[in-house]
């Protein structure tokens, strides 16, 4: 299955919720949650009865979209949430919040998801000193995540600098004059920017 490349804000229409894909503009009165909350679409302010199965496959395409995968990464990761040991559920959200994208985001080199991905993909990012250059690789504790000596000197990580406001998540520690990030625990579900049933998607996956 291929990436979605059409018009982002569609998706956080569909699901109703700010899934901060746009980066700065879903911050700002351009978000398209705040001009048009409804479905896109023709038929998107009718009223529809929602099964319980429509529950849970919306809870699912929330979060796929919200991470940025394909449906058979979400299958992958799944599967490996229920052979870990503890509650599917959290094991699912932590190895999400892991994916090395995620943790570049994270760390604020990356308006969105999606650019934080692209600046991967493009070797800009090293990896406990070595390059890294997929997205999808999860990240443990202890790791360490620093921008390449050469891509410090550009602009567009410049400018993601100056406007980092040092917000991070708790299990990650960032320090912005090194250009680095290091993971000091496993991700909890508390920092984790919107509300996410879990159960919905294991139930789904459970059928």
């Amino acid at each position: 299955m291929s990436r979605y490349t059409g018009p982002v804000c569609r998706l956080c229409r569909r699901e109703g919720m700010k899934l901060y894909l746009k980066g700065d503009r879903c911050y700002s009165d351009r978000c398209a949650i705040t001009k048009r909350n409804y479905a896109p679409g023709q038929h998107g302010q009718g009223r529809k009865k929602v099964t319980e199965y429509g529950l849970q496959l919306r809870e699912k395409q929330k979060v796929r979209r919200f991470y940025g995968i394909n449906e058979s990464q979400m299958v992958k990761y799944f599967n490996m949430a229920d052979n870990m040991k503890g509650i599917t559920g959290d094991n699912l959200l932590k190895l999400l919040e892991s994916r090395l994208d995620n943790v570049v985001y994270r760390m604020g080199f990356g308006a969105s998801r999606a650019e934080a991905r692209q600046l991967v993909t493009h070797g800009h990012f090293l990896l406990n000193g070595e390059k890294a250059t997929i997205p999808s690789m999860i990240i443990s504790v202890g790791d360490v995540i620093s921008v390449k000596g050469k891509s410090k000197n550009s602009e567009k990580i410049k400018e993601l600098v100056e406007n980092n406001n040092g917000n991070t998540v708790s299990w990650l520690n960032v320090d912005l004059e090194q250009l680095k990030g290091t993971i000091i625990a496993e991700p909890t579900r508390e920092d984790i920017d919107i509300p996410i049933e879990d159960h919905l998607i294991v139930e789904l996956y459970s059928r």
